[in-house]
């Protein structure tokens, strides 16, 4: 690992005179659990570690007036899912985002991984963690991903040089459930909706966020739960902790003939940003939850899927993934 500069502000005016202009001269550290094994892949080169763990205000869960809650930054994913006081309040108000987060890592990443990290982290492309870029080329400017491994890379929003998935488990369902994100910087205060976060970037100079260097990832606000049906579903390889191949948020709303009268879709893990589906929400829409009109929403939502020479498993791992989740928010099994 490359030498670095280690500082701990105690506020977030502080903390914002300590970042840097433009990407490169420094990092913040929450958790630390991605960022610190990029740095010793040496990966990102940081002349400074910004370590804002000692800003109070940005840890924690409230009740926001109207039937929202806000989380901290700082909140770990372990606090989250695991703490009965947050059990009895958000966690209880939001079931599927529960689901989410305890699957999202093993306990002992858990009790370190911050939301705000988790929201933040980097793509886990083989390419990208090799040292290769998010666009990975050759010297001749040939696409390393289009020419070579490519069988979980994917298979929506890659007509440009990204085909790396954006890899958060828990923003999918954030998403689905009307998530808003709050960041600060030295410029001020800023909300956006979650989804707007994550942009794909056209080349080299571009991050994968709508983050400036100098800004921080202060808070998550959930919108009020009320009469919404929600519902997470993942697809590993494996049972044990694993990458996801496919994940599905689901969050819907049904009229009093039990028909579908809003319906939010968003996927992960199949896109370099979370896929929100409006052609699955649509597909959905005055519908009954049941098989065959969840199974037509699922192929609604990827029919627009565009496989890569190895990875055209995951357009049919989409669809059961997609199709699952609607039927666990409809409440079958």
């Amino acid at each position: 690992m490359r030498a670095f500069e280690y500082v701990s502000p105690k506020t977030r005016a502080q903390a914002f005179g300590l970042l840097g202009a433009s990407w490169g001269q420094s990092e913040v550290l929450a958790g630390g659990t991605d960022l610190l094994a990029l740095m010793k892949d040496d990966i990102v080169r940081p002349k400074r570690l910004v370590n804002i763990k000692s800003i109070g205000d940005l840890r924690g869960v409230q009740p926001v007036a109207g039937g929202s809650w806000r989380i901290g930054a700082l909140t770990t994913l372990g606090d989250l899912a695991e703490a009965p006081a947050t059990q009895k309040g958000v966690m209880k108000d939001y079931p599927a985002l529960a689901e989410a987060v305890a699957e999202a890592a093993s306990p002992q990443i858990r009790s370190l991984a911050t939301l705000g990290g988790n929201l933040c982290q980097r793509p886990r492309c083989w390419y990208f963690r090799n040292g290769f870029g998010l666009l990975p080329q050759d010297e001749a400017g040939k696409d390393l991903v289009m020419a070579g491994e490519n069988r979980y890379h994917a298979i929506l929003g890659n007509q440009g040089r990204a085909k790396f998935v954006s890899p958060s488990t828990i923003v999918p369902i954030l998403i689905a459930y009307g998530a808003k994100l709050e960041l600060a910087g030295p410029n001020g205060k800023r909300q956006l909706p979650l989804e707007k976060f994550y942009v794909i970037p056209k080349d080299e100079d571009e991050r994968e966020h709508d983050l400036r260097p100098n800004e921080i990832v202060t808070g998550v606000v959930l919108s009020p739960s009320q009469g919404i049906k929600a519902a997470h579903y993942e697809l590993r390889q494996k049972a044990a902790f694993d990458w996801p191949l496919a994940v599905s948020a689901v969050a819907l709303k049904l009229d009093g003939t039990n028909h579908v009268s809003s319906a939010r879709v968003v996927m992960g893990y199949v896109a370099p940003v979370p896929w929100v589906s409006p052609e699955a929400e649509q597909a959905l829409m005055g519908k009954a939850l049941d098989e065959d009109n969840a199974k037509a929403a699922a192929e609604a939502g990827l029919k627009n899927a565009t496989p890569l020479s190895q990875n055209t498993y995951k357009v049919q791992l989409a669809k059961v993934a997609l199709k699952r989740a609607i039927l666990k928010a409809g409440g079958a099994a």
